[in-house]
């Protein structure tokens, strides 16, 4: 993991971004993180990391698990049964 400021990351965005292939760059600002730059192997990996920063998704995990909570989920076993069993 590298640590560079934005002013510099700026100036050698190309560089950071091949860097990042490495690991990521954590990028601060007056000393502080602000940003971190992730190097992507496939559109799949994006997908997953956008996902785990949707607010929209948070809120029906949170919701799930909170009626999973109250006794009001399915069992794992269950849930699988009925995928595997649909048209």
């Amino acid at each position: 993991m590298r640590i560079a400021s934005v002013a510099d990351v700026k100036a050698k965005l190309s560089g950071y971004i091949k860097a990042s292939k490495a690991g990521p760059i954590v990028v601060t600002k007056n000393g502080k993180p602000v940003a971190v730059l992730l190097s992507m192997q496939d559109e799949d990996e994006l997908e997953r990391i956008l996902m785990a920063y949707s607010p929209k998704l948070q809120r029906i995990l949170e919701k799930a698990e909170k009626q999973i909570q109250e006794g009001h989920g399915i069992k794992h076993e269950d849930f699988w049964q009925e995928i595997e069993t649909e048209p």
